[in-house]
């Protein structure tokens, strides 16, 4: 079909739909907003999973480097499956134009007293430049952080998470002890003191958190270990490559002391709930095509059962059933395109305003904090759409025109 011809179609079937304002209106409204469903629900499903995302890089790095049995094996005793020589493998990582930071950290645990009450505690050992990474990940609520080198002359520095700061009756300045067991199963106490009091937005970690210097960390537990090393990449597009070269060079090298891990391997909570938003928003999409393809679907049937005599003069005429037929997908595929541009135009408007005008969501199950609204305007999912809008209008108005062109000439004529 040549492009007059297609031209001279398309203006055939316009010409058509308006012979039925209202309806044709009806049902473009209700196609955009069937568009605009699945690009808001598409949209704030994206911005979740990037945020997710983000927040899970932040906390472990792109990529993270563990013992092989670390993540697998319950320890006997602290930093039994620790690294050793990590400050060798954070200065050949370093020597990486792509990474930005290498920082080693360690997980301990054991009691926290002000001299009255006492409290299990969950501690992390870092080295201070983790809070340039983390972001508003561990926001500060009172003090200071950790100072960049600690002072070997003064007590050992902590942050305290905000309930577990509540419960001792802690500030900045105060004066607390931690004891615990060493690498070695040995008893042991350190003096701290409270430096600042953070907030994480998570209550079950807020109320046992301590953050120590990793030095400080590794007196406590006699040490010279850490847990892990987490890699921080410049650009978190490279992270899979990253990943890839990495894990092949310690295959051929460290492969016996040293294990590789991506970040959403340890990101539990993003595979969560990007596995949960799938599902609710694969069924919503759904309802919302179904929606649309019923909507079409009528009008088409509407406009054929009015339009049967025009049908069988056109027939009696010479008129081709499918070149009938073609007229009919026109009208359907204009309805289908000019609905998903009107519901691409609305969804853009509510990515745009909500950029403006500060919506806050309310709290996430287990946590303290809300969160600004957004919704994404993705070019993929607004090509996906509009192509399957426009597959089912084909689809429904071919359902519909089918009996009709296919009446006998004579029938159709006599239809009332």
């Amino acid at each position: 079909m040549s492009f007059r011809m297609t031209l001279q179609w398309l203006m055939f079937a316009w010409a058509n739909l308006g012979r039925n304002r209202r309806r044709t209106l009806a049902t473009l409204t209700l196609t955009a907003i069937g568009v605009l469903g699945i690009m808001s629900t598409s949209g704030f499903a994206l911005y979740t999973y990037d945020s997710l995302r983000e927040f899970s890089m932040r906390e472990h790095g792109h990529v993270i480097l563990h013992h092989p049995l670390y993540f697998t094996e319950d320890e006997e005793f602290p930093l039994e499956y620790g690294l050793s020589d990590y400050r060798a493998q954070q200065t050949t990582l370093l020597s990486d134009t792509r990474v930005r930071h290498v920082l080693a950290s360690i997980r301990f645990n054991g009691l926290i007293t002000n001299g009255n009450k006492s409290t299990i505690f969950l501690g992390e050992g870092v080295e201070p430049e983790v809070f340039q990474v983390r972001g508003p990940a561990t926001t500060l609520v009172e003090g200071r952080l950790l100072s960049m080198t600690p002072d070997p002359m003064a007590d050992y520095e902590v942050l305290l998470g905000k309930q577990l700061a509540h419960a001792l009756r802690a500030e900045p300045g105060t004066g607390l002890t931690l004891m615990g067991t060493t690498a070695d199963g040995l008893l042991n106490a350190i003096d701290v003191q409270v430096r600042g009091i953070v907030q994480t937005g998570i209550p079950e970690v807020d109320s046992r958190l301590v953050i120590a210097h990793l030095e400080s960390a590794q007196d406590f537990l006699l040490t010279d270990k850490v847990s892990q090393i987490g890699v921080y990449l410049r650009d978190s597009q490279q992270a899979e490559p990253f990943y890839r070269a990495l894990t092949d060079n310690a295959q051929t090298t460290t492969a016996e002391s040293i294990a590789v891990t991506p970040w959403h391997e340890r990101a539990m909570f993003y595979n969560s709930v990007r596995n949960l938003y799938n599902r609710i928003f694969g069924v919503m999409g759904t309802i919302l095509l179904l929606m649309v393809g019923f909507a079409i679907f009528n009008t088409a049937s509407m406009s054929v059962l009015e339009r049967t005599r025009e049908i069988g003069t056109l027939g009696a005429m010479g008129t081709q059933r499918k070149e009938i037929m073609t007229l009919f997908l026109f009208e359907a595929a204009l309805l289908g395109v000019l609905g998903s541009l009107l519901g691409l135009l609305l969804s853009g408007f509510v990515s745009g305003g909500l950029l403006v005008f500060d919506v806050q969501m309310p709290p996430p199950p287990g946590q303290t904090e809300g969160y600004p609204l957004q919704v994404y305007w993705s070019p993929m999912i607004a090509w996906i759409s509009t192509a399957i809008v426009s597959g089912l209008a084909l689809l429904a108005s071919t359902a519909a025109t089918l009996r009709s062109i296919h009446k006998p000439i004579t029938e159709a004529l006599n239809h009332v």
